[in-house]
C-alpha cells in the first residue's frame, strides 16, 4: 500500500491536494493511504524521530518554520528513495528542486492539471520500482538488493561490483551474466564494463551519466546515442 504525505500550512490546500491524490489512486487502481500535515515540524518529527515511511511527499515550498526546500534536505537522509513533489508560486525554485533530486515541480497557478499528472507519474514509477531484487547466494552468504537501490554495476576483474544505496557488493560472475539475471529494461550498458540503472540517471552531460548519488560515469562514444535513445524510450513508455 502506497503511503503519501501532504504538507502545507494552508489547511484548505491540504484538503484540495488530498482530494486530487485520492482521485489519482482510485483511477490508477492503486491502494494507498494519505497523511495530511499543516505543520512541517510535525512531518519531520514523524519521519526523523518516529520512523514513519512515505513513498511520496507533496510539499509546499513557502511554509513557516521549515520551508519545503529545507524540509526536503532534512528528509532525504531518512528516506533516500522518497519521491517529492514541490508545489509553489515561484518558478525560480525549480532549479534548486532539480539539485535536490525532486521528482516534479508543480506551479500553483496550474495546480488542477499539473498536480494530477505529477502524482499519477510518481505512482507509476513507485510501482515500477517496487518488488524486484537481485539475489546473491553462495554457501556462506545470502543478500537481496532491491533493483531500485542499485545505482550501477561495473566489471571488477572476475567479479561484478554492484554499487547500491547500501554500499558495494561483489559477486563472482561476469557483467553479462549479471545483466542477464537482472532481465530488467531499466538496466542499460553505458560502456562495455558498466551497467547503469536508468531510474537513477539525472542527466547525460559532457559524455558522462550523472547519477542521483553524485557519481559521474563515462559513457563510451559507441554507446552515447544509443543510451540517450534508450532513456527517452524508457521514460516515454512508463511516464
Amino acid at each position: 500500500m502506497l503511503r503519501i504525505a501532504i504538507c502545507d500550512d494552508d489547511s484548505q490546500a491540504v484538503a484540495a491536494h488530498k482530494e486530487i491524490a485520492e482521485s489519482c489512486l482510485r483511477k490508477n487502481g492503486s491502494p494507498g493511504r494519505i497523511f495530511p500535515y499543516t505543520d512541517s515540524d510535525n512531518l519531520l518529527y514523524d519521519i526523523a524521530e518516529d520512523g514513519f515511511f512515505f513513498d511520496l511527499i507533496l510539499l509546499d515550498i513557502e511554509m513557516p518554520g521549515n520551508t519545503g526546500m529545507e524540509l526536503a534536505e532534512k528528509i532525504k537522509p531518512c528516506l533516500p528513495n522518497v519521491k517529492i513533489i514541490f508545489i509553489t508560486l515561484h518558478m525560480e525554485y525549480a532549479i534548486d528542486a532539480f539539485e535536490l533530486s525532486v521528482f516534479r515541480y508543480v506551479p500553483k497557478d496550474d495546480i488542477d492539471r499539473r498536480l494530477s499528472a505529477a502524482i499519477r507519474d510518481a505512482v507509476k514509477l513507485i510501482e515500477l520500482e517496487d518488488g524486484k531484487a537481485y539475489t546473491i547466494q553462495t554457501n556462506s552468504r545470502f543478500e537481496k538488493i532491491p533493483y531500485k537501490d542499485i545505482y550501477y554495476i561495473e566489471r571488477d576483474g572476475k567479479n561484478a561490483s554492484i554499487c547500491s544505496v547500501g554500499g558495494v557488493s561483489k559477486v563472482r560472475k561476469s557483467l553479462q551474466q549479471v545483466y542477464g539475471e537482472l532481465n530488467a529494461e531499466e538496466f542499460i550498458y553505458i560502456d562495455r564494463g558498466c551497467i547503469v540503472n536508468m531510474i537513477h540517471i539525472m542527466q547525460i552531460k559532457d559524455g558522462s551519466a550523472v547519477l542521483k548519488n553524485g557519481a559521474s560515469l563515462p559513457v563510451s562514444r559507441a554507446h552515447l546515442q544509443e543510451v540517450k535513445a534508450q532513456i527517452n524510450d524508457y521514460w516515454g513508455a512508463h511516464i
